[in-house]
């Protein structure tokens, strides 16, 4: 099965892959969207990308690479939190350069996994914490259905303060 659309597709993230997962997982600007405070060595990333072809049924989470029509990968769409019992995972999306921000990237690849999650995976529903001031991450996710369930308060704390995080949820009605 292909993941494509007219404006990129998606792929299983390989051990080529190697320097721009470990840029990725490396720049301190990200970590708060994915919950960490540690860098990775390319040690870890190495055993993770060789381990990557494993089944989201064992592992309860899927990485793929999100790349433009030229092949080049610009970012990442995770599935986590995997729950086949309950038939819904969260699911989380970065791209990486500013530059390849607001291009459309962003939204197409996450119809694709939506599409992917819905038809393929037989889930339930997705769903989405996002940090109250990301708002175009917050905008993206409401164009594609996603509706705000509740809020996390004072969930993510930063240097100075603390900060709210909504929890998005997209609802199979099918």
């Amino acid at each position: 099965m292909m993941l494509t659309n007219e404006i990129c597709h998606l792929r299983a993230v390989d051990p080529e892959d190697l320097e721009y997962i470990y840029e990725l997982e490396n720049n301190p600007e990200l970590w708060e969207f994915g919950h960490t405070i540690t860098p990775y060595s390319k040690f870890t990333i190495r055993e993770y990308l060789e381990n990557a072809h494993r089944d989201i049924y064992e592992v309860k989470q899927l990485r793929l690479a999100i790349c433009n029509l030229k092949k080049e990968i610009k970012g990442v769409v995770d599935l986590y939190d995997f729950d086949p019992f309950h038939k819904r995972a969260g699911v989380g999306i970065v791209i990486s350069q500013e530059s390849d921000r607001a291009r459309g990237l962003a939204t197409a690849a996450l119809e694709l996994i939506i599409e992917y999650s819905f038809k393929h995976l037989r889930l339930h529903q997705l769903y989405a914490s996002i940090s109250e001031d990301n708002t175009s991450s917050r905008r993206l996710f409401e164009k594609l259905r996603f509706r705000e369930s509740g809020i996390k308060k004072d969930w993510i704390a930063t240097e100075t303060t603390y900060k709210n995080e909504h929890l998005y949820q997209l609802i199979n009605e099918k």
